[in-house]
């Protein structure tokens, strides 16, 4: 009787409690893992998966029913492929060349706070995002908006003027035209777009000199005004979550040390806070940023619903790695070149051309195109009697 009362008790901690180490260390050891366990951890494994399953055809469905009710709202245009023009000989080496890989989309913040997004409206901010569409690595180059450029008609110059001339699509071939650049889509966003943006992703941080404050606040005033919203004024310095209007409020200052620079500095300051929190941005977050972007009259794009949708849904992929403004710091000059006003002179735009492949694709032998070239010299002609 004694014997067959322990036998149970041996059994009973091998069946249910043996450590999970012990199975591990049985496996590691050539042992043979039990059928019962094998089975149980499949079991396991699998409604792990079903989990994730369900949980990818939820967000599917959601992105579906959200495309079904908003793709009357969004602000889209068609652009004619072959009113595009990019320069010849970079079509012929987009394929062989270091831009293999890449996307490069345009950018653009108009003066509105109407919602005057097609044209007649200058871009004050101008630029190029440039994607490797294998890393997901971002850079940004702010392109100055009064820089002295063929305007893509063999008008010269501010560049911002092609924007207000002939809208986004003046606007892309000027960019290609005089940069050598392959770009086809672009965003163009007002006040209203921005400030909403930034409010559905809950403000984000910017650090605030003591030059900027005022400024900040006599921004907001303005805008608040103009787009019958209230304001909160920003009441002290340092780095600090601010809210859409006093973001956009942040990129509008020019009144301070480095000008014109600075405020294309302070652009993408913004852009990149906006990336990193929305990143971090949960699913029902990034609809609300839609909600907020996709209204007719805050946005106006090339790219399809389903593109930024796409865009959103995997931007934890992408990654702001670096960012600049052309033309180049130690190549730029400034000058009233006549009537035009005071401008911004790429000297030489050929070289700036140059160093701009080199920023974003890593191309240290790349060599302007002729258009460039002729581009180039014209710059130089029209400027040399006013720049020193």
């Amino acid at each position: 009787m004694t014997t067959t009362s322990k036998k149970p008790v041996k059994k009973r901690p091998v069946r249910h409690e043996e450590p999970v180490s012990v199975k591990k260390k049985k496996s590691s050891h050539g042992k043979k893992v039990p059928a019962s366990v094998k089975k149980k951890s499949k079991k396991t494994r699998t409604k792990i998966l079903l989990f994730i399953l369900e949980i990818f055809i939820l967000l599917i469905m959601v992105v579906v029913l959200y495309g079904v009710l908003k793709v009357e709202k969004v602000g889209k245009v068609d652009l004619p492929e072959e009113e595009i023009v990019i320069n010849p000989e970079v079509e012929e080496k987009v394929e062989t060349t270091a831009m293999k890989g890449y996307r490069n989309i345009a950018l653009f913040g108009v003066d509105s706070t109407t919602g005057a997004l097609t044209k007649n409206t200058r871009s004050d901010t101008i630029m190029i995002a440039s994607i490797n569409l294998d890393t997901g690595e971002c850079r940004l180059v702010s392109v100055y908006r009064d820089t002295y450029l063929n305007l893509s008609n063999d008008s010269y110059n501010k560049c911002n003027g092609a924007y207000a001339k002939g809208g986004p699509m003046q606007a892309i071939n000027m960019l290609n035209m005089n940069l050598d650049m392959n770009i086809t889509d672009f965003v163009t966003v007002g006040f209203a777009g921005l400030s909403d943006t930034i409010d559905a992703l809950g403000g984000v941080m910017i650090d605030v000199d003591d030059a900027e404050l005022k400024h900040i606040n006599n921004y907001q005033i303005c805008m608040a005004e103009n787009l019958k919203r209230d304001y909160t004024p920003v009441t002290s310095t340092g780095y600090q979550l601010l809210d859409g209007l006093q973001a956009t409020a942040y990129c509008r200052i020019r009144y301070t040390a480095g000008d014109d620079f600075k405020r294309a500095e302070r652009q993408r300051e913004v852009l990149m806070a906006v990336a990193d929190k929305a990143k971090t941005a949960s699913p029902a977050t990034l609809n609300s940023v839609a909600n907020a972007i996709f209204d007719k009259d805050e946005i106006y794009t090339s790219l399809d619903l389903s593109e930024i949708l796409e865009l959103l849904g995997e931007i934890g992929k992408y990654e702001i790695v670096d960012q600049g403004g052309f033309p180049e710091e130690s190549m730029r000059k400034t000058g009233t070149i006549g009537s035009k006003g005071s401008c911004v002179v790429p000297v030489s735009l050929a070289d700036n051309v140059q160093w701009l492949h080199e920023f974003l694709f890593k191309d240290e032998e790349y060599s302007p195109s002729s258009v460039v070239l002729e581009c180039s010299e014209k710059v130089a002609a029209d400027t040399s009697a006013y720049v020193k």
